[in-house]
């Protein structure tokens, strides 16, 4: 058994990973894209191309081709529907492959709705095309219950099943336990390896927190925040609202660069919050604009799926709120009413919070907000998720502060809005609770091995786990993983 990386070990996205069992046998684990400066794994060995810029969406056809073998590959196991998980699905299915795509029933409704985007958006305005890629996608999903065992296709001489636990990242989010037993093996002596995709924080908003497996042999475990802790949700509560009570004292607008599906549910969460407890009437008038259609289809999907919600947000709707559907809430859809709205919230003193796409200011319409905006200290601009090195978010989060500069769609701005990171609503774990999530099952593993991370994060997350094993007295390999 071997496990290889076609992504996300150099780096924070692109995440594939391959379970093999034997020559005839592996299994995927995600097929995302590259994102930012990171590049593809280079096909001749560790080395990667030159950095590229990123756009949210299949981009740069030459680095997201397949370059792996599919011969061997039973099934691909999504662990959630972003694009760094999932956007080289189109590729992988343009590659020939043909197997089944397990994922949780909440993935299994947002699936689709993503992959549609990114091929509208980077592939093809082919609306025959688009639907057959769709349809051929469809055809191989298979949703799956969490905390059932689903037996995989495999070799004589072991057999193979897969479990999907809640991850509390994103709506259908999951970590995948694989469960390897030989034929003349008891049950009990099977070999444990877990993937834990992206985990949530504990106290996220909507979503239950992830629990530790009760054990592994092996834990593939991201470590995009190995080397940070984050605000508590009370902190981090206080932080979203003094960003806002700014744009509230200036007449100015508060730009939230956000990814459709997790953060932006998150955040409508969480100012409907604020909104319910306001005192004041500036606050109780507070618009909120989501300008995004696909956030928005999202949202509907999110509604839907009321039953994967966690028992604080089941409280509020017995009480008659809606958090995800409140009266200060505005959908912006067609591109002529989002260019009306730069333009209305540019030239007025309304107060406003604003949440677009791209949740890394690459792309999308939050690029307009912030052209029309990012030059006037009147407004803010407010980043609540990571930023990877070569994007504009990254730019804007880094010499912002400073009034430094950042080019947008060619064009260079002078950054006077002002400029927040509010870390504690990431949607990762941050290193505490990546810590706890090996330390908190019945029985350390043997090994862990990093990945999603940058090197720095994953070598203070090294340290932490191997500090960890040693308190209590057991033995843990903690690697760092390579591309293949």
């Amino acid at each position: 058994m071997e496990i290889l990386h076609h992504g996300a070990a150099g780096g924070v996205t692109g995440s594939c990973h391959r379970l093999r069992v034997d020559a005839g046998h592996s299994y995927l684990v995600d097929c995302g894209l590259f994102q930012g400066d990171e590049a593809g794994p280079d096909p001749g060995g560790d080395a990667q191309r030159p950095a590229r810029n990123l756009i949210e969406g299949p981009s740069d056809f030459e680095r997201h081709q397949i370059e792996f073998p599919l011969d061997d590959v039973q099934a691909l196991i999504v662990t959630h529907v972003h694009i760094d998980h999932v956007g080289r699905l189109p590729y992988l299915l343009a590659a020939g492959f043909r197997g089944p795509i397990y994922c949780s029933i909440p993935s299994a409704r947002l699936l689709p709705l993503v992959i549609e985007d990114a091929l509208r958006v980077g592939f093809t305005r082919n609306a025959r095309l688009i639907e057959a890629t769709l349809e051929q996608m469809k055809s191989q999903i298979v949703p799956l219950d969490y905390r059932t065992w689903q037996p995989l296709p495999s070799p004589g001489h072991t057999e193979v099943r897969v479990r999907l636990q809640r991850a509390g990242h994103i709506l259908g989010s999951a970590y995948v336990e694989f469960d390897l037993k030989s034929a003349d093996q008891p049950a009990s002596k099977s070999e444990r390896i877990v993937f834990s995709g992206d985990l949530g924080a504990p106290w996220a908003p909507l979503l239950p927190a992830p629990k530790p497996p009760q054990r592994a042999d092996v834990v593939v475990l991201e470590s995009t925040y190995g080397n940070r802790v984050h605000d508590d949700r009370q902190h981090r509560k206080q932080r979203l609202k003094a960003a806002i009570d700014h744009a509230l004292t200036d007449g100015g607008t508060v730009m939230i660069p956000a990814f459709s599906i997790g953060r932006t549910q998150e955040l409508l969460y969480e100012l409907e919050g604020l909104i319910h407890d306001a005192r004041t009437k500036r606050w109780r008038d507070l618009e909120v604009i989501v300008d995004s259609p696909l956030a928005a289809r999202f949202t509907d999907v999110y509604r839907e799926l009321k039953p994967y919600w966690d028992a604080e947000a089941h409280r509020r709707l017995r009480v008659g709120r809606h958090p995800l559907s409140f009266d200060n809430l505005y959908v912006v859809d067609s591109h002529d009413d989002h260019e009306s709205t730069v333009r209305y919230l540019a030239g007025n003193h309304r107060p406003a919070v604003v949440i677009a796409a791209s949740g890394m200011a690459a792309g999308g319409r939050i690029v307009n907000y912030l052209k029309a905006m990012i030059g006037d200290p009147r407004h803010a601009v407010l980043f609540v998720g990571y930023q990877a090195r070569g994007t504009p978010g990254h730019r804007i989060q880094r010499v912002g502060p400073k009034q430094g500069r950042v080019t947008l769609d060619g064009e260079s701005h002078r950054i006077r809005a002002q400029v927040t990171t509010i870390s504690g609503y990431s949607a990762h774990a941050d290193q505490a609770d990546l810590v706890r999530f090996v330390t908190g099952m019945r029985r350390m593993p043997r090994e862990v091995r990093l990945i999603h991370g940058e090197q720095r994060a994953k070598q203070a997350l090294q340290r932490q786990l191997q500090t960890a094993a040693k308190g209590r007295g057991q033995a843990l390999e903690v690697t760092l993983a390579t591309p293949t």
